[in-house]
């Protein structure tokens, strides 16, 4: 990690005063993103307590009404939701991030060849010094720029010419060289930080809460694990790059922002015990004593009224809680207030400071400047569904949120008027019986009566069944709940689908018409997350990188979850008639066959790499197929036979017909060969010799 920024004095050397001003200016801009925040928090709530099944305190019962229950569809949504966008994204074992090439790079060739056509004459020999106002003066700092970038040392030796090949000279294209590098080399420290699980947990917080927050890449010091020839252990220090995730409610942004670039600063609230605390005195630029401090002190955990509901604890029973509530602030801070404090900083040229700041109690634990290059926080927050004039999106239990209300309300209006329509109510007419008796009724009772008509004295009333009209209210509700969230029934196990969803094509049309709501989840996650993640990543390795100098180069990062979205059976139904359109002979050479088989295996869920052969493996297996075959006695040469081969994998070369002619795609024509060269030959002129396919 680069060295500190604001110089080599830790926080505990402030001035007490700065440090005070300090903690002043995070805490302040606390309490307002905390303020702006709170309309999200009731929201957020809200999903929470229909996600896990809770009134809260604004349901009001009646006192005739016994039935409390709570159909909990919002949880099946939402689980929906999750299981679609897991599933889109994470259903192939590489990252949804592709690194390419620029269609024009810059810094480094797109093509390059051997220049054997220099070999013989070689270009005069430049000035190597040059002369004052030649032109050819570097700025501080630069180097000499090769089209090769990054893999000029891979390539060193070799008289390599930017530029395309003309005349067959062997070539490569180092920018897509450098892009696989680089895709490589991201794809291995993502799957090294665990990613998959940390985007997961993200993207479960997105359909529940409506936005979901990942934080990073920061800089960390992995321990490598090594042993050598001896068997001594000896561990090594790497710096690597982290992923977090982090909760919505620990999340507390510029409430004037509509995204994380517009944001002015961003606070993340951590909630640590004592082993946490101490675990910061061996992070880079923690102020030990300021840590000891804090621990000395005691903890400070302030409880926030929504922790109740979403921890299911009280607090208030616990003895100690010992935790600690530290912030870590990122953002600027303005020139005259840097002066006011009296910090030790020394840059008149800019009038804001990116710093971050952690700060625990009225003591800063750490002070450094921001270390992206450039300039970044290291926070994205992905929508569910976009909010256009707020940071946090839509999820969705708020967008069934009446619905779930209207299922419940009618549940229970239901379920009361079974336990009135499923009893019987008796009226009784004392007057008719002899007084002091009991009314317990069980078999064989025997009423005393003493005047009036037979049967009137004891009379069963059964009030209406109203549970059909309520049951229908229900489901309607439930129909309106899949319309709102857009995720129908059927994609979390609904039965007793009727109509359209009975067939195959039928249900296949359903499912295509719900996925295009994730659509458009799957494109936020894409531009909100994959995109500047990917981008991030590569940053980082460009700029705190010094292992794989290869990897340099004019990239472009690519998220992969949008091409992801189209359904597996329609593309493999598409791939299986273009690999039966190439069976005709004719067609094949246009055809890059072997991706073909690949891009098959991949939409039927099965890995190329185990199944599937290249092209050079194929030329393998054929010949020892052939081998086996000729040894068996099974080999028959076809154009000794007078047939056509029976598909592409065999060999015999072009089908058989008349002397000189070719079958056409529709059976019926013929190419002559022989009528061309007698019409060449009648010209005065000759059709040239057809050359032979070479590979």
């Amino acid at each position: 990690m680069p060295d500190n920024p604001l110089g080599d004095i830790p926080a505990v050397a402030l001035v007490d005063e700065a440090a005070t001003n300090i903690v002043g200016v995070v805490k302040s801009k606390f309490q307002e993103a905390e303020t702006g925040r709170y309309q999200h928090e009731q929201r957020w709530l809200k999903a929470y307590k229909n996600f896990r099944g809770i009134y809260d305190s604004s349901t009001q019962f009646r006192e005739s009404e016994n039935s409390k229950v709570f159909i909990k569809i919002t949880k099946t949504k939402v689980l929906a939701a999750y299981g679609q966008l897991i599933d889109i994204l994470f259903a192939s074992k590489k990252f949804p991030i592709v690194v390419e090439s620029s269609p024009i790079p810059e810094g480094i060739a797109e093509f390059a060849h051997l220049n054997i056509q220099g070999q013989s004459a070689p270009p005069p020999v430049e000035n190597p010094y040059g002369f004052p106002g030649d032109g050819r003066d570097l700025p501080p700092g630069a180097t000499e720029a090769s089209p090769l970038g990054g893999l000029a040392g891979k390539y060193e030796g070799a008289d390599l010419k930017e530029g395309p090949s003309k005349m067959g000279e062997p070539q490569i294209s180092p920018a897509r060289e450098a892009a696989r590098l680089m895709e490589k080399e991201i794809h291995d420290q993502l799957h090294e930080n665990n990613a998959t699980n940390i985007l997961r947990h993200s993207l479960f917080e997105c359909a529940l809460l409506g936005t979901g927050i990942v934080k990073g890449p920061l800089n960390e010091n992995k321990t490598v694990h090594r042993w050598d020839a001896e068997k001594t252990y000896s561990p090594s220090k790497k710096l690597v790059p982290r992923l977090e995730s982090v909760s919505c409610w620990n999340f507390y942004p510029d409430p004037s922002g509509t995204s994380i670039e517009d944001c002015s600063y961003v606070i993340q609230r951590h909630r640590l015990n004592r082993s946490q605390m101490r675990d910061l005195m061996d992070k880079p630029f923690f102020d030990p004593e300021a840590v000891a401090g804090c621990l000395d002190v005691g903890p400070n955990y302030d409880e926030k009224y929504f922790e109740d509901t979403i921890r299911s604890e009280n607090l208030e029973s616990v003895s100690d809680t010992e935790r600690f509530e530290v912030l870590e602030y990122w953002g600027n801070l303005d020139y005259a207030l840097v002066q006011e404090m009296g910090l030790p900083i020394e840059m008149d040229d800019l009038t804001e400071f990116p710093v971050n700041v952690w700060v625990c109690g009225n003591r800063v634990l750490r002070l450094v400047m921001n270390p992206f290059v450039p300039y970044r926080m290291p926070y994205f927050a992905t929508p569910y569904e976009i909010n256009p004039y707020q940071l946090f999106g839509v999820g969705v239990p708020e967008n069934m949120e009446d619905a779930q209300l209207l299922m419940n309300g009618h549940i229970r209006m239901a379920i009361d008027n079974l336990a009135l329509a499923g009893n019987v109510v008796f009226d009784v007419d004392e007057a008719s019986l002899v007084p002091g008796q009991n009314y317990d009724i069980y078999p064989g009772k025997v009423f005393r009566r003493q005047s009036g008509v037979t049967g009137t004295a004891i009379n069963a009333v059964k009030f209406p069944n109203t549970a059909g009209e309520n049951i229908q209210m229900y489901q309607a509700a439930r129909q309106l709940a899949d319309e709102e969230t857009g995720l129908p029934s059927i994609m979390h196990g609904q039965t007793g689908v009727s109509g359209t969803g009975r067939t195959a094509a039928g249900l296949s049309m359903l499912m295509g018409g719900a996925n295009l709501s994730v659509k458009t989840v799957i494109k936020n996650v894409d531009d909100f997350l994959l995109k500047p993640l990917g981008e991030s990543m590569f940053f980082w390795n460009m700029q705190f990188n010094e292992e794989r100098p290869e990897i340099i180069g004019d990239l472009e990062i690519k998220p992969q979850g949008t091409s992801a979205v189209m359904q597996k059976e329609v593309r493999s139904q598409r791939l299986t008639a273009l690999l039966q359109t190439v069976a005709n002979p004719m067609l094949a050479p246009f055809i890059k066959i072997p991706n073909l088989v690949r891009e098959l295996a991949i939409a039927q869920d099965i890995d190329p790499d185990l199944l599937v052969n290249d092209i050079n493996d194929a030329q393998i297996f054929a010949e020892v197929l052939r081998g086996l075959n000729a040894g068996q006695g099974n080999m028959q040469d076809p154009a000794a036979a007078g047939q056509q081969p029976g598909g592409m994998g065999q060999s015999g070369g072009l089908p058989s017909g008349p002397e000189g002619a070719v079958s056409g795609p529709a059976g019926g024509g013929t190419i002559g060969l022989r009528d061309a060269e007698a019409a060449g030959q009648g010209t005065g002129g000759g059709s040239p010799p057809i050359p032979e396919a070479t590979s």
